[in-house]
């Protein structure tokens, strides 16, 4: 008992000195963001701003299409996540739950897609979209991700072979349900846990995602939220205007911070994959 107290109190111990790790960055910022300019690089630094002031948040919002930013993230994300997630849902199901002829080799080619780095297809898909006449929207950014993506058919493939027993589906067959209603009303929302985390992680990949928007969007008007920061990165540090820089940060992670506040538990649920019993 007493080595067991020992072991905890040293998991503990490691547990919060990681977490003091990533959270101060984050606070650091949001301390810098409400300071004065001219009280950045004080010293000894100050945690607490004194004092504090949320005028940088009223200017960067003005002087930059934040908003245009935002409107351009969300449609990319709302998108992608409504259409390429029922669309992996629908992928998975058929491979956890349907025998058809060579299921285990189109599947493992899939997989295999996972082991192609981005920089290798970037430039064939740059020619692509430019000759699509796609280059500069937001189409580049949304058309790819309609058709699902590997990561979460794997996922939810693995989920529904342990959450979804077949017996409950040849049930459902005896009653007469067609495999569009069995999936609809069975498989999704016993994948509702499942998607809900995918949904959450999709959600800040693609929210924060800056090399696809930074290759394809070229008007400042049509940029995501992560380029136009680095945008005004560029414009601010000359200038050593951190606190504007760190206010736009702290805007463009509001909605990631809201996402997963609110769909955390999903992903313990997602998890602990669990069967129906009885």
């Amino acid at each position: 008992m007493k080595q067991k107290k020992i072991a905890n109190v040293w998991a503990f111990l490691i547990l919060l000195a990681g977490t003091v790790f990533m959270i101060a960055p984050f606070l650091w910022t949001l301390s810098t963001s409400l300071k004065e300019q001219r009280n950045v690089f004080e010293i000894p630094p100050k945690w607490i701003p004194n004092p504090a002031t949320f005028a940088n948040y009223n200017e960067v919002w003005e002087q930059s299409p934040l908003l245009n930013g935002f409107l351009n993230s969300l449609i990319i994300v709302v998108t992608v996540l409504t259409i390429g997630l029922f669309v992996s849902a629908m992928s998975s199901y058929a491979f956890s739950k349907f025998e058809f002829p060579l299921k285990g080799v189109l599947f493992m080619g899939l997989l295999g897609t996972m082991m192609i780095p981005y920089s290798v297809v970037m430039i064939p898909q740059y020619i692509g979209f430019s000759r699509l006449d796609w280059v500069d929207t937001l189409l580049p950014l949304i058309v790819p991700g309609l058709f699902g993506n590997i990561v979460v058919v794997f996922f939810l493939r693995q989920y529904l072979a342990g959450a979804l027993p077949n017996d409950l589906i040849e049930a459902a067959k005896i009653d007469g349900c067609s495999f569009p209603r069995i999936f609809w009303s069975i498989a999704l929302p016993v994948m509702k846990p499942a998607l809900a985390a995918q949904a959450a992680l999709g959600f800040m990949g693609i929210w924060n995602d800056f090399l696809g928007p930074l290759i394809y969007l070229h008007t400042p008007e049509k940029q995501t939220i992560q380029v136009l920061i680095a945008s005004m990165q560029a414009m601010y540090v000359s200038q050593s205007n951190f606190p504007l820089i760190m206010a736009a940060a702290v805007i463009a992670m509001i909605p990631v911070i809201l996402v997963f506040f609110f769909c955390q538990r999903y992903f313990i649920e997602s998890l602990a994959i669990s069967g129906i019993k009885g």
